[in-house]
């Protein structure tokens, strides 16, 4: 869940606990990249807003949620 207007995809895998640190993140998106509503993406700082849905292959699933 994000408090702001968007959060940055970097900062989004890491709240998601996936990966151990924000180096292993900036790696995976480089390498592998993830999809952001269906398109490829490999930027980190890729806004990401409620209702996003991001998927990572062979991880999951995830969508972005405003905390009320």
């Amino acid at each position: 869940m994000i408090e702001t207007e968007y959060i940055p995809l970097g900062q989004f895998i890491k709240l998601l606990n996936i990966l151990d640190s924000g180096g292993m993140v900036k790696a995976f998106l480089q390498d592998e990249g993830v999809f952001v509503n269906g398109e490829r993406e490999h930027r980190r700082g890729r806004k990401l807003y409620p209702d996003d849905v991001v998927e990572m292959e062979d991880i999951g699933t995830y969508i972005v949620t405003k905390d009320h």
